[in-house]
Formats: structure tokens, sequence, C-alpha cells
């Protein structure tokens, strides 16, 4: 008995430790980077740094405004597509699909995931981006392409998440919703799916986090031209493809710069964390 005790403790500190050593590694690269990238959005100016439309590294002029339009409007984009082609697909494979398609669909969306960022961009390069300046004109390297590449990366995430909430609504609610004389696609829109909603929302957080973090990809097919997109053919540098590219040969205020553009990105995501927590306690509440 004493041996289990011991060991049911050991079990638990090494619990503790791991916890303790992911928050511990959690703060020092927030410590890191708010150290690095705060000094210079104070130097440089809060107004000028966030609304600037000028990027010249060169002339130390550092304006991010183009890249956070890039940014927000290639993501709400993808989530536009994105969101709508994985909520079906999750819809599909929860409610509709028969167990042994469900068996072989499943694993192919799964994949996706697991398929190296940079070959997304070969992909979009090779493919979408030709296929853009073809068919619509203009270099193909766009906020279009990246749009595309975008919702299709992040299409694993929305239906494994979304149908792993459907899957975790009770049998009940819709066996109640059918005897009250509801037709299965009834049943689906009205019951199922607001039943679900806070794991979609989730998904949808965690679809936007993949967005906005993504860069090699992005990179590839973006067209790097930090400009504010007046189409959708237009060339776009979001910010994660501005760190990406200058980061390796920055130095001085400029290195500062990109240390401060990263700043702006954990600031995005913080903020969209807190708003979802809130809307879903909201939720919770009501």
């Amino acid at each position: 008995m004493k041996l289990k005790k011991y060991m049911t403790l050991g079990v638990e500190k090494f619990f503790w430790l791991c916890a303790i050593l992911s928050l511990l590694a959690l703060l020092l690269i927030l410590g890191f980077l708010l150290k690095e990238g705060l000094p210079p959005l104070f130097s440089i100016g809060f107004k000028s740094f966030l609304l600037g439309q000028r990027w010249k590294p060169l002339e130390e002029t550092f304006g991010i405004f183009p890249m956070i339009v890039a940014t927000v409007t290639a993501t709400a984009g993808a989530i536009l597509l994105g969101g709508f082609i994985g909520l079906f697909t999750a819809l599909f494979l929860a409610e509709v699909a028969s167990p042994k398609a469900a068996r072989l669909i499943r694993p192919l969306i799964q994949l996706l995931a697991g398929i190296p960022s940079v070959v997304f961009g070969f992909f979009g390069l090779v493919l979408i981006v030709p296929w853009i300046a073809n068919r619509f004109g203009g270099p193909g390297n766009s906020l279009l392409a990246t749009i595309l590449i975008l919702s299709v990366m992040i299409l694993p995430t929305l239906a494994s998440i979304s149908e792993t909430a459907l899957r975790a609504v009770p049998q009940e609610y819709r066996e109640g919703s059918l005897a009250l004389g509801a037709s299965p696609m009834e049943t689906l829109f009205k019951v199922t799916l607001p039943a679900a909603k806070n794991g979609i929302i989730a998904a949808f957080v965690l679809g936007i986090g993949r967005a906005v973090g993504e860069t090699m990809a992005v990179v590839l097919v973006c067209g790097n031209r930090p400009q504010i997109p007046q189409s959708l053919l237009d060339p776009i540098r979001p910010m994660t493809s501005t760190i990406a590219m200058e980061m390796s040969y920055s130095s001085g205020l400029h290195q500062e710069a990109l240390f401060a553009i990263g700043v702006i990105l954990l600031i995005f995501i913080v903020a969209l964390n807190l708003s979802v927590n809130y809307i879903l306690r909201g939720n919770k509440d009501l």
C-alpha cells in the first residue's frame, strides 16, 4: 500500500513538473518577445508604427498598416472559405455519412494536417498562382492565392474539431427533435448544430490562429509587396512574411521593429482568445 501511495505521489509530482515546465517555456518566450519588441514601439511611436503605410528599413521608416490589413483580409477570407467547407464536411461526417464512408474520408482529411506547410506553398506556387494569372490576369501571387492556400491548410483543424463537437451532442437531443416531428435536416441545423456551437467556435479560433501564424506557404504565394490590397488579385505581404523574409539580414532598429511585429501578432492572438472565452462563458450562463 505504501509503495502504491508513493508511486501515485510521484506521478502527481511528475505531472506538476511537466505543467510548470510548459508554463516556464511560455513565460520565457513572452518575456523575450516583450523585451525585444516593446522598446521599438516606444521609439518609433505606436501610431506611426501601427498606422504608417510605408515600410522602408533603409530609411528607418517602419509602418505596418498594410501588413495588418493583409493579415486580417487573408485570414478573414480563409476562415470564410475554409470554415464553410470545413463545417459542412464535419456535418457530413458526423451526421450524414455512413460509418464506412466516414472511415474512408476522415483519415484523408486528417492527412492534410500532416503535410508540411512548405509543400502547400509549392503546390500554390506551381498550380494556383499560374491558374490565377492565366484566368484573371496579374502576377498570380496575390491575396486570392493566399486565401486559397490558407483555407486548405486550416480545413483539417476546422473539420476534425467541429466533428468532435457534433458527435459530443447527446443522442437524446436528436431523438427528442425527431419525436416532435422535425425532419433530419431540421434537427441537424436547429438542434445539433446550436448544441455544438461552443466546440465549433473553438475550432474556428484554432483555425484563425493557424491562418494568422502561417509563414512559409504564404511567403511563396502572397507576392511579398507591402501595400494595402485594392482587390483579390493584388500582391500582399502579411506580418509573418515580413518577419521571415527580413530577420536573417536585419540589425539595429530594423531587427527591433521585426520583434515589434511579433508583439502585435501576440496581442492580436491574446485579444482573440480572451474575446472568445468571454463569449463562451456568456453562452454557458445562458
